[in-house]
């Protein structure tokens, strides 16, 4: 049976309406294309599982293929420099952590980035926040800051300490650390966190500084120990492990957080769409649960001027000790 012409354009009319109304505020299906979120290290770390999370949620919320590609190299500048140079039409974006940003801009000038932060990014939104720690190969025998302050001493030509990258917040807080325990330590700079836990389980390297819960799998089967987090205060993720002020040993650290950044110039349709469903998905019971008990991570949804809020404290903070360090990174 054919029903008639004006009630079938009703009844389809009705149909459109109530999917628009099935979708949070701000988010509406944008056609066939997929979205692609950027990653700027290889599969298996934190930046990587946060973003195919993501992708999995927001493909079902949008109606609307999302995929996640993976362009690793020099601390994520590689896929910052996509996202630069993509069209602002909110089918591009980067999943990247605070300091592929705050830490990049302050140790590199513009012509070797390709990018200026401060102009040429839509900041999204703050997903979620997470402790940094520093981390031992379990072998050495040490449980805390004290005793593996005093192995170095006893070890120093094993004062080598892997990050994911040069020239992070991971790598300023492992040499912090040598400064105010005074003993002397060498950054090895790795293409990202899974390498990097690899090699640690392994024991071609001893320590290594990171995003907690990277290495959360192998501290619980007791192959490596967390010997202090990076923080004014413990995180409730990992109650049991103290800080590195707490033990002595204050470098001034904080939490880490990732973000979704967009090219310049995004639509205020686009990133208000984006922003809607980030929040919607990052409320869902079933993610938070994900992010806290496999990643050690806390679902935190923040607005971009939140955001770029938070990457100017930063900002002023770390400029300082990067200046006193002496960093100067390789071209």
């Amino acid at each position: 049976m054919t029903s008639h012409p004006i009630l079938r354009r009703s009844l389809l009319g009705l149909a459109a309406a109530t999917l628009c109304l099935a979708l949070p505020l701000g988010v509406q299906a944008q056609g066939d294309k997929p979205i692609r979120l950027l990653v700027g290290f290889p599969p298996g770390g934190a930046s990587d599982s946060v973003a195919r999370v993501l992708a999995e949620k927001l493909q079902v919320l949008l109606k609307q293929q999302v995929i996640v590609e993976n362009r690793p190299g020099v601390g994520g500048r590689i896929a910052a420099q996509a996202v630069k140079n993509a069209a602002p039409d909110g089918l591009t974006y980067m999943v990247a952590p605070n300091a592929t940003f705050v830490f990049q801009h302050l140790t590199y000038p513009v012509s070797v980035l390709g990018y200026d932060m401060t102009t040429d990014f839509t900041s999204v939104a703050q997903i979620n926040s997470y402790p940094m720690a520093m981390v031992v190969n379990a072998g050495i025998g040490v449980k805390n800051a004290k005793d593996y302050a005093a192995w170095l001493k006893a070890n120093p030509d094993k004062g080598t300490f892997g990050t994911a990258g040069q020239g992070g917040d991971t790598h300023f807080n492992g040499l912090q650390f040598a400064k105010v325990a005074g003993v002397k330590m060498t950054v090895v700079p790795y293409r990202g966190n899974g390498p990097l836990v690899t090699d640690l389980v392994g024991g071609q390297i001893l320590t290594g500084n990171m995003v907690a819960g990277d290495a959360l799998q192998h501290v619980k089967s007791g192959k490596l120990t967390y010997v202090g987090v990076y923080a004014p205060k413990r995180s409730p993720l990992l109650p049991d492990v103290p800080t590195m002020a707490e033990q002595g040993f204050d470098t001034g650290g904080d939490n880490g957080w990732m973000g979704l950044w967009g090219p310049a110039k995004l639509p205020k349709a686009e990133l208000d769409r984006m922003q809607g469903a980030l929040k919607h998905v990052l409320a869902q019971p079933e993610v938070k649960d994900l992010m806290m008990n496999r990643f050690a991570q806390i679902a935190d949804y923040r607005p971009g001027a939140e955001a770029d809020k938070q990457l100017k404290a930063e900002l002023a903070h770390w400029g300082p000790v990067i200046k006193a360090s002496g960093f100067t990174p390789a071209q």
